[in-house]
């Protein structure tokens, strides 16, 4: 509802980078709360959940925006309300994946989303622990390795939600797909706290141009009329692929007696897999299917 479809990868990128900074935000004043708190002689177990109360303040306040400013256009579905709010879903939910499979390349996208959304979760949730455990950063380094990270990724999903509206959606993800697994590459090779730098720095470039690209070629390839259930399977495939990535590499550095090293270039056949996925989908094929049939 928000972007014309040549606008699609703009306005992705734009809601990327606003998250992005919105947390460097948060984490920010959580951080400056947390020093004041120390200084001040405060237990942790009384200044931890303090933090989670300001966070869920910033949520709030953000989500305001929403509500004043956005208009609902989408017509109620009167039939779903009368069935019944969680149990519908789920029944809606059912059907629309059916409806899914007649989207050849819909289908493809969210296969290769698995795969590839498995290898940023794994970035997401084990950054630190690496960091630390195999480079040996102090705790205080990751915090500043995070915030860079955050930062890259902001700048990075801003600038490429510019450029894939040009180049295409297909080609700016399988370009991010390409820098994820030279990041994985690096990682896993890194001996130094500058290499690892260098691999931090264009995974955080990369991390909000791929979910960006991703987002907005489904947006693409969804119905019009069916654009908030189809991307309800999109978030679907990428919370699945929150646990495949993180479980798989967890599997390999217990298999392998602790290495972490095999596991983060384990991790860059996730991104394989996704970019090999990637080439069997038709950006043209899937935009006409959704305007052919964008009826329930």
């Amino acid at each position: 509802e928000l972007a014309k479809p040549d606008s699609m990868g703009k306005v992705s990128g734009w809601g990327w980078s606003f998250g992005y900074f919105g947390g460097m935000l948060t984490l920010g004043i959580c951080l400056a709360y947390v020093i004041w708190a120390q200084g001040q002689k405060i237990p942790a177990s009384e200044f931890v959940p303090v933090t989670m109360l300001i966070t869920a303040a910033i949520y709030g306040l953000a989500s305001l925006v929403t509500f004043w400013l956005l208009k609902e256009r989408g017509q109620v579905n009167v039939e779903s309300l009368a069935e019944g709010g969680f149990i519908a879903s789920l029944h809606q939910l059912r059907r629309t994946a059916r409806q899914a499979r007649r989207y050849t390349d819909f289908k493809w996208l969210m296969a290769c989303a698995v795969f590839y959304q498995g290898g940023i979760a794994v970035a997401i949730a084990l950054a630190a622990v690496y960091a630390e455990q195999e480079i040996g950063f102090k705790p205080q380094e990751t915090m500043v390795l995070i915030f860079v990270l955050n930062l890259a990724a902001a700048a990075g999903s801003f600038a490429w939600g510019y450029l894939q509206d040009r180049v295409g959606h297909k080609r700016a993800l399988g370009a991010t797909l390409v820098g994820w697994t030279v990041v994985c590459v690096l990682a896993a090779a890194s001996s130094t706290k500058l290499e690892f730098w260098v691999a931090c720095t264009i995974a955080g470039l990369c991390m909000g141009s791929s979910q960006s690209a991703g987002r907005a070629l489904a947006g693409v390839f969804a119905p019009p009329l069916q654009r908030a259930e189809f991307y309800g399977l999109w978030t679907f495939a990428l919370r699945l692929a929150s646990i495949i990535g993180p479980l798989s590499y967890g599997t390999i550095t217990w298999v392998t007696g602790g290495n972490q090293r095999l596991a983060i270039l384990s991790t860059a056949g996730l991104f394989i897999m996704g970019l090999v996925i990637l080439t069997r989908v038709n950006v043209e094929r899937g935009r006409q299917a959704a305007l052919m049939q964008s009826g329930p």
